[in-house]
């Protein structure tokens, strides 16, 4: 026994020696460990244990300081810095953010300052959304409160004629509202998203909003936007113009939700979305026009270093094309990963590597450690480290297709190219998306591969095309052709996602499916010998995860006035379906059933619904008493039920204190899961009632 363990010990050995170059690029997934450690803690850390976690960043960092060039100190003292950092990086993000404050249940008179204007998609007219800095809640209840920390987004109505712009100091009165809890127990936690993106929630207006004081006038960069937007909108109407102003300013408010589900059917929703895709398509473009101007220029051919010069071209104009469209966060991610691409190039290093990945990685991870958590950066990081590493393994294979002439090896070359980026960038992301949406859409690679091409070679370039033409008034020689290649992506939008199976629903993935893919995918795509393969075995684990685990048969919402029952391939929800569409959507991404009205079950009969062979009880509202005999738990949505003497009861009152709540029905009994018991107390979390941080008013000098 102790010479098989030796013996697989330097077999070990053996492998770490062999890819030890390969090292470094862990050190992303070990911060990403101690990040994800630190999320899935019940209660915040105390001061013992973080001083324990520093102790092992320093005690791992000298390790590798004393002996560098041993492998022990570079894997185990080098790993367990990392998740260390990582876990303190996660501590400090967290408790560097202002509190969630405690918004009124009631209508209020709220002013401040506009921050932002977002026009939100509608098919009718367009609904304007502010961001509110600095505003303060009018009413005698929180009179002399400071102004809150955090911004409130207000919804305006849809017959408001107040145009807004950004500096506008507004009042109106609206009903406020705190970020959403989850719907069921693991379900999507908003309020940790909130929390970290500085919003203190939401509003909608009730009334028309005023301005206060001088109107500023329009920024030059939102004056722009608009002007471009009603531009191409003349050009091209309809959904068409819809797709071009979001893929040219950001903003995709004119196209139909009927198109918008189109796209994410077929899986080209990321088309209209501004990210790594289009900014990579902007630059490319910009690289090639600097290029093909250098090229003209027999001095500068010869004496300039053109390649540099086109890089730091291409970076500049994915600069100002992602401050043209908003600015967003997934934007910025991927104009981040551009800019170490430029430095490669200047640098004469290989523009897409796994090294670059790495340092991106790190830099997002340590700035936003939160991020980890959401689906954008999940799926940029799964699709470029795929992508870096299929590029290393097929790059012999791809160099036949050009070592001989002939223009059909050349179009061949760009056609496998296209396949190999659509296959492994959507086959990495696809448990992400069954995580995060829960949705598989199978006929994904073929959608990518027709549409990407023609963004690439037909609509971005002649979008930008038309903004260079715009100041002479002739942008329809541009806009026409790219509103036939819009067309096309349009029609094939429409085409797939009407074939069989387009679009499929599946379980809510658990955090440790989706663990488990990124390991693996991690584990195939970071090493070069035959153990990498041994990633597949935790890929295919996470990928079945979502249909391992058990789900639950009854669900209460947070507010205790929606109950959901699991029955055979349905979801019957009462007392009212569609009153809490929010909560329903929820429910029906984590089951992946149907919801039908709780009337038609056959368990039900006049609102009082016998289940588990009698041992649950569902009463709603004016249904008959229950008899308690044999009863161990009471589901009751019926203010006045005096419930059953030494059974549990699930009312409005456990979901103000618990949240939601889950029933699974065991053989040995029913197991109630509620929200508060997964999520614990953290800083995130509101507090009883949803309730949080009260904006107490400065204390009167003595």
């Amino acid at each position: 026994m102790v010479l098989f363990f030796k013996k697989e010990r330097d077999r070990l050995v053996g492998l770490l020696l062999a890819e030890q170059r390969r090292l470094a690029l862990w050190l992303p997934v070990g911060l990403g460990l101690g990040i994800a450690w630190y999320f899935r803690l019940r209660c915040e850390p105390g001061v013992p244990e973080l001083l324990a976690w520093a102790g092992i960043a320093v005690l791992g960092l000298g390790w590798i300081a004393w002996r560098p060039f041993a492998l022990a100190p570079r894997v185990l003292g080098g790993g367990a810095a990392t998740v260390a950092v990582g876990f303190l990086a996660a501590f400090w993000a967290t408790h560097r953010q202002p509190p969630l404050p405690d918004l009124p249940a009631r209508a209020t008179i709220v002013t401040g300052r506009v921050v932002a204007v977002a026009l939100l998609p509608a098919d009718g007219p367009s609904v304007r959304r502010l961001d509110l800095a600095g505003a303060v809640l009018d009413d005698p209840l929180d009179s002399g409160m400071p102004p809150l920390r955090r911004i409130l987004r207000v919804r305006l109505r849809a017959d408001d004629p107040l145009v807004p712009v950004p500096g506008m100091m507004v009042r109106v009165r609206a009903l406020l509202r705190p970020p959403a809890p989850p719907s069921w127990p693991g379900g999507p936690d908003r309020q940790r998203r909130a929390y970290f993106d500085g919003t203190a929630g939401s509003g909608t207006a009730l009334g028309r909003a005023q301005t206060l004081g001088p109107v500023p006038g329009a920024s030059s960069l939102e004056g722009l936007r608009e002007r471009i937007s009603a531009r191409i909108v003349r050009v091209l109407p309809g959904a068409v113009g819809g797709v071009a102003t979001a893929v040219l300013t950001g903003s995709a408010v004119g196209m139909a939700q009927a198109d918008r589900d189109a796209f994410a059917d077929a899986g080209l929703a990321h088309l209209l979305a501004v990210a790594g895709l289009h900014l990579g398509i902007v630059m490319g473009v910009s690289v090639a026009a600097a290029r093909l101007l250098l090229a003209c220029s027999e001095r500068a051919t010869l004496y300039w270093p053109c390649r540099s010069i086109a890089a730091f071209a291409g970076l500049a104009a994915g600069i100002v094309y992602v401050v043209l469209t908003g600015a967003h966060l997934p934007a910025l991610r991927s104009l981040t990963m551009a800019a170490l691409v430029v430095l490669a190039i200047v640098t004469g290093r290989r523009a897409l590597s796994l090294r670059g990945l790495a340092v991106g990685a790190i830099l997002l991870l340590l700035t936003g450690p939160a991020d980890l958590l959401e689906a954008p950066l999940q799926m940029s990081l799964a699709a470029v480290m795929a992508l870096a590493a299929g590029a290393e393994v097929t790059r012999p294979l791809m160099a036949r297709l050009t070592e001989q002439p002939g223009w059909w090896r050349r179009v061949l070359h760009h056609v496998a190219h296209l396949a190999q980026a659509s296959l492994l960038a959507g086959g990495a992301t696809v448990p992400v998306v069954m995580a995060h949406f829960g949705t598989l859409q199978p006929w994904f690679v073929l959608a990518n591969l027709l549409a990407v091409p023609l963004m690439a070679l037909c609509v971005l370039p002649l979008g930008l095309l038309s903004l260079f033409l715009m100041p002479w008034g002739v942008e329809s020689v541009a806009l026409v052709p790219m509103g036939w290649g819009i067309g096309w992506i349009l029609d094939l939008a429409r085409m797939v996602s009407g074939w069989p199976a387009a679009r499929l629903a599946v379980p809510a993935m658990p955090g440790w499916g989706l663990a488990m893919w990124v390991l693996g995918l991690c584990w195939l795509c970071l090493w070069m010998g035959r153990w990498r393969w041994w990633g597949v075995s935790l890929m295919v684990l996470g990928m079945a995860a979502p249909f391992l685990i058990v789900r639950p048969d009854l669900l209460l919402s947070p507010d205790g006035r929606t109950v959901a029952v699991r029955d055979g391939a349905v979801l019957r929800v009462g007392p009212h379906p569609g009153s809490e569409r929010l909560v329903e959507d929820d429910w029906h991404q984590a089951l992946a059933l149907p919801i039908v009205p709780l009337a038609g079950s056959a368990a039900c009969q006049d609102g009082l619904c016998l289940l588990d062979r009698g041992r649950v009880a569902l009463r709603l509202r004016g249904a008959p008493p229950v008899r308690c005999a044999g009863l161990e738990l009471l589901i009751t949505l019926a203010p006045d039920d005096a419930g059953c003497p030494g059974v549990r009861r699930l009312d409005t009152l456990e979901t103000w204190k618990n949240g939601a709540q889950a029933v699974f029905l065991h053989p040995a009994g029913p197991v109630v899961l509620s929200d508060r018991s997964w999520r614990g107390t953290r800083p995130w979390v509101l507090a009883l009632g949803q309730h949080g941080v009260p904006v107490l008013p400065m204390a009167q000098r003595e």
